[in-house]
């Protein structure tokens, strides 16, 4: 479980995020939406503890594991860069003989990960935090960097590791279509604030507020 109360987070005079309060249950999956700039990534970060929120508190249960946008593989082969990650080292070379497969990584496997594409990196990337069972997964727009094929790879890799851990998972996206696959429950943030909540289909049709309905129609499927 993640709680958040009274969570800011400033640079100089500007507030990047301002929320009031913020819980996700185990098991449940929250997409986070919003335009660029309204304090996604950084609600990720803060939770991950990669920086420090300027006031409030993140309170969390269990392991928690955080996909950044953009991640840099070690400089080995793909194979050795899911074994270096994993934690149970007894069960590793299975886990990774998955994960090879189930994201398209078995001709890569060899090669050194410094020479991979875009999207390569980005499926090992995942690949990577899928190595370990966590309790919590932060996904900062986790198939950003995919083509249609290896995006729909990563997503049903997620889907199946969160069916077998159930974890909770926070995520973040700019795809309509994978916040409605995904979502439990959706929170849009505008300007680091959220400005709407509810469910995938309920959000999606009918917003609260204009500002939600101006984005949701720019945001359309």
């Amino acid at each position: 479980m993640i709680e958040i109360k009274n969570l800011r987070k400033t640079y100089g005079d500007k507030t990047v995020l301002d929320i009031d309060s913020l819980t996700v249950k185990k098991g449940e999956i929250l997409v986070v939406a919003g335009p660029n700039g309204s304090g996604k990534s950084t609600l990720l970060k803060i939770i991950a503890g990669v920086i420090k929120a300027s006031e409030g508190t993140v309170v969390s249960e269990g392991e928690i594991f955080y996909l950044p946008q953009q991640s840099v593989p070690f400089a080995k082969t793909v194979r050795r860069n899911l074994l270096f990650a994993a934690k149970d080292k007894l069960n590793a070379k299975e886990r990774c003989s998955t994960l090879l497969n189930e994201l398209a990584l078995n001709e890569l496997a060899d090669k050194n990960a410094l020479a991979l594409s875009g999207g390569e990196c980005q499926r090992l990337a995942l690949g990577r935090v899928l190595m370990n069972k966590g309790d919590c997964l932060l996904l900062d727009e986790p198939t950003s960097a995919a083509d249609i094929e290896g995006g729909e790879l990563m997503e049903k890799a997620i889907k199946q590791y969160q069916a077998q851990t159930g974890c909770a998972i926070i995520m973040t996206t700019h795809s309509p279509a994978q916040a409605l696959s995904f979502a439990h429950r959706i929170i849009m943030l505008n300007r680091g604030t959220i400005a709407e909540q509810g469910s995938a289909s309920e959000l999606l049709a009918e917003p609260e507020t204009d500002w939600g309905k101006k984005f949701v129609d720019m945001w359309k499927i």
